[in-house]
């Protein structure tokens, strides 16, 4: 928070901040933050970051608030870098989670996951406690009560995409995460659904364009996270969805679908724990690498992504498929992750 707030002063020319909520957590009263910078245009195409959803996996927020640094740092001297916002908005939400990152655990302070804890169920079965549960906050993964309105820090991500990122015509999200797998992946929707969602040709395509564009870029593994597990209460997919439905019962469709697309980068912290086992001594070793050298470099190895991403959002019209190309790419997709 230190850090951020460090960047939110060096950059107040540029950033625009808003405490968009406050929590509490062992007597302290932590702010919720949201940055925006770049264009003002509501027809612009909106890029999201957000990290820290989870408050032990304090690495998604450090590789965005490391980014973030550089980039407040370029507007000090790179007028190219001031030419690109004017094509794009950025809206960051880099702690999302601040009273479990100062408990030193995954839920917020009410024990809610609160990537489980959207009003949406998972269609057939999930894994069991991983996939979402109604037990109890004494055990992970928790979705919260029945019936009961989601968490504070849940509502306040819902709001802010929906109000300022979901508005534009073109929109994609990065949500930073560790800690499945000793592969970096790039996940898309559906965590609920083994279905494809109706835009996997765009997903299928920004994949295409990264792997052509940068084809020795760290390698990211990229697909719906389905085809490793599914979950009930995804806020991605809750979001992804809602708006799609808004959009079926009104007369949007008639002026032009807008596009949506979320990400969920998860880093693959097995790989760490595997390099450095001393890791397993300490609860948030198993989600951030600890070894400084290591930390580092997965600071730097993230950037590329997180620029090609920005830079895609826009020039979306470059590669989002055209009309007649959209049902070659949907195949594509269908033959690459749900054709076995």
């Amino acid at each position: 928070m230190v850090h951020l707030e460090a960047i939110m002063d060096r950059g107040a020319r540029w950033l625009r901040s808003e405490k968009v909520l406050q929590v509490e957590a062992a007597g302290q009263t932590l702010p919720v933050w949201v940055l925006e910078t770049g264009s003002r245009n509501p027809k612009a195409p909106v890029f999201g970051l957000f990290g820290g959803v989870h408050g032990v996996e304090r690495i998604g927020s450090q590789v965005l608030l490391a980014w973030l640094h550089s980039l407040t740092e370029r507007m000090h001297w790179d007028d190219a870098l001031h030419r690109k916002l004017e094509q794009v908005r950025l809206v960051i939400m880099p702690i999302v989670n601040p009273a479990g990152m100062w408990l030193r655990r995954r839920s917020n302070a009410n024990g809610v996951d609160l990537m489980r804890n959207a009003p949406i169920d998972a269609m057939g079965k999930v894994p069991f406690l991983v996939g979402g549960h109604r037990i109890g906050p004494w055990l992970p993964w928790y979705r919260g009560p029945r019936g009961a309105p989601m968490e504070a820090e849940s509502e306040a991500l819902v709001r802010v995409v929906r109000e300022r990122i979901q508005c534009a015509p073109f929109s994609m999200t990065l949500d930073c995460h560790s800690g499945f797998g000793r592969r970096d992946r790039l996940w898309s929707c559906y965590a609920r659904s083994h279905r494809p969602i109706a835009h996997i040709g765009e997903v299928y395509s920004l994949r295409q364009l990264m792997q052509h564009t940068y084809p020795h870029l760290h390698p990211y593994l990229v697909e719906p996270q389905s085809v490793n597990y599914t979950t009930h209460g995804d806020l991605w997919d809750y979001l992804y969805d809602s708006l799609y439905d808004k959009q079926q019962n009104s007369t949007e469709q008639q002026h032009g679908e807008r596009i949506f697309l979320p990400f969920t980068l998860e880093m693959g912290s097995w790989l760490w724990v595997r390099k450095n086992p001393r890791q397993m001594l300490d609860f948030l070793g198993y989600f951030n690498p600890v070894i400084s050298h290591r930390h580092h470099r997965v600071l730097r190895q993230h950037m590329p992504l997180i620029d090609f991403m920005a830079s895609a959002a826009a020039n979306r019209d470059r590669w989002i498929p055209t009309p007649k190309q959209r049902p070659q790419r949907t195949r594509d997709a269908m033959q690459l992750w749900f054709d076995s």
